[in-house]
C-alpha cells in the first residue's frame, strides 16, 4: 500500500482525523467543529493518505513565525498502520519541508519513550535551563465553550 503526503484535508479526512484523535489519550474528546477550526489556524499540516482508499493514516501539524521558532503537535499514525515506517515518512516530510527546514528552533513535546525517535531528526531534550509553563483551561476547548 502506498501514501502520499498532503497539506490539506478534505472532509473526509478531516473526519479520519477526528477518528484517529479518539484514539490516543492526549486527543481523546475532540470534536469535529473544534478540529476544524484547529486546522484552519495551524501554520503547516501535514497528513498522509492511503493512495488506493483515500485515508487519512498519518497527521502531523506545525505552529511556526516561519524564522525563529515551530512547533510540532499531534503527530499521529493509525493503530493498524503502525509497524510499516509511517511516522517516519510524516517526520521526514516535515524535516525537509521548506519552510520547517529554516526555522531556527523547531520543538515537539513527547513521552520519554517516544524521545529515541525523535532523536533520530535530532531532537533533544531541552538542556538550556528552561522548562515549558502552561496554563490549563479545562478539557474543552474555548471553541466548544463558546458555542455551548
Amino acid at each position: 500500500m502506498s501514501v502520499s503526503v498532503i497539506h490539506l484535508l478534505n472532509d473526509t479526512q478531516v473526519e479520519d482525523l477526528v477518528v484517529l484523535y479518539q484514539t490516543e489519550w492526549w486527543s481523546k474528546g475532540r470534536t469535529l467543529n473544534d478540529v476544524r477550526i484547529m486546522l484552519e489556524n495551524s501554520d503547516l499540516i501535514f497528513g498522509l493518505v492511503d493512495d488506493e482508499t483515500g485515508r487519512l493514516v498519518g497527521f502531523a501539524r506545525v505552529l511556526t513565525d516561519m524564522v525563529y521558532r515551530a512547533i510540532i503537535y499531534d503527530v499521529i499514525v493509525a493503530g493498524d498502520r503502525r509497524g510499516q515506517n509511517l511516522g517516519k515518512r510524516l517526520m521526514d516530510a516535515m524535516m525537509t519541508d521548506n519552510v520547517l527546514a529554516n526555522v531556527a528552533s523547531v520543538e515537539l513535546h513527547c513521552l520519554p519513550e517516544m524521545e529515541p525517535f525523535y532523536e533520530k531528526w535530532g531532537f533533544v531534550p531541552n538542556n538550556s535551563g528552561t522548562r515549558p509553563l502552561r496554563i490549563r483551561r479545562g478539557d474543552a476547548p474555548i471553541a466548544s465553550k463558546a458555542s455551548a
